[in-house]
């Protein structure tokens, strides 16, 4: 057997040991966990109302935060690696960011102004 072969031999090793400890924490945790079964653990919850009997409708509002979650945190994905190269880019890396973060912004004044920012 080669070095190149046992190489990988020891990364198959190494795979099944942790697929074997993983499966070998799961049984235990199954054999030592209390069971103890109650109706109420399985009634669907959401936000703290409970479900229409025909069907579940979440506030749209919720889904409004959680977009502008995302949009805004995408921006800090853009911003950290522009920071870091903030010397190399220059003017041209300047006026670039400075556009990005204008167009937020003025997204950001938008949904304020409409109101979408008010929980009540």
């Amino acid at each position: 057997m080669t070095e190149f072969y046992r190489q990988y031999l020891a990364v198959a090793v190494f795979v099944v040991a942790a697929f074997g400890m993983v499966g070998a924490m799961l049984g235990l945790a199954r054999l030592l966990r209390p069971t103890n079964p109650q109706d109420e653990k399985y009634v669907t919850y959401e936000s703290g109302a409970d479900p229409l009997p025909l069907f579940g409708q979440a506030n749209v509002r919720y889904y409004i935060y959680a977009l502008l979650f995302v949009i805004f945190d995408v921006e800090a994905v853009f911003i950290f690696p522009w920071a870091i190269d903030v010397d190399g880019l220059e003017w041209f890396g300047l006026i670039e960011m400075t556009i990005f973060i204008g167009v937020l912004l003025l997204g950001l004044a938008y949904v304020w102004r409409k109101g979408l920012l008010k929980w009540a």
